[in-house]
């Protein structure tokens, strides 16, 4: 089956919205359990994404109104931080994984922002320690470890683990 990303529209809110609740009511899916995610929290993202970086969705080529995937990124408020992409979250449906949707997304995220985002020099991303996949595939497209967040992620198992921070340098930057 062939798989496009295309940049999100405002008109995608609602199909973002189930996605996320889909992805977050999955153990492991998000940081953010189903019931923390709403209709404002997406918006927000979305709105953020829209004016000040990117965010890119693939459909399901069966119901291309259905959402099956979605990363975004943006830049934070303050003028010091211009230069950063930030708050990236990548969401893939779970009937979906395992079909290279989610690196489908980051290629197209960063050759975007090579190509067209001079003004970029950084995309930041936290992973869970424990989602090794993740922090290899990370590694291999171009991150790099930047740290540890020690005991931020509460497994509400009466244990606690780290966030690793990460982030890719955009070699086309220009300041």
């Amino acid at each position: 089956m062939l798989y496009k990303t295309r940049f999100a529209q405002v008109s995608d809110e609602t199909a973002i919205y189930s996605l996320y609740r889909e992805v977050a009511g999955t153990p492991g899916g998000i940081a953010r359990e189903a019931d923390e995610i709403s209709p404002n929290y997406i918006a927000a993202n979305l709105q953020k994404s829209l004016k000040n970086g990117v965010s890119l969705v693939i459909e399901d080529p069966n119901e291309p109104a259905v959402l099956v995937a979605e990363v975004h990124c943006y830049q934070l408020e303050p003028r010091v931080f211009k230069h950063i992409l930030s708050e990236l979250t990548i969401v893939v449906h779970p009937g979906f994984q395992g079909l290279g949707l989610g690196k489908l997304l980051f290629v197209n995220l960063l050759q975007h922002v090579e190509e067209h985002r001079h003004d970029i020099l950084r995309i930041e991303l936290i992973a869970r320690e424990s989602n090794k996949k993740a922090i290899e595939f990370y590694q291999k497209i171009g991150f790099t470890i930047e740290g540890r967040f020690e005991k931020r992620i509460d497994t509400k198992t009466g244990t606690f683990e780290a966030d690793i921070p990460m982030a890719w340098f955009n070699r086309h930057y220009e300041s």
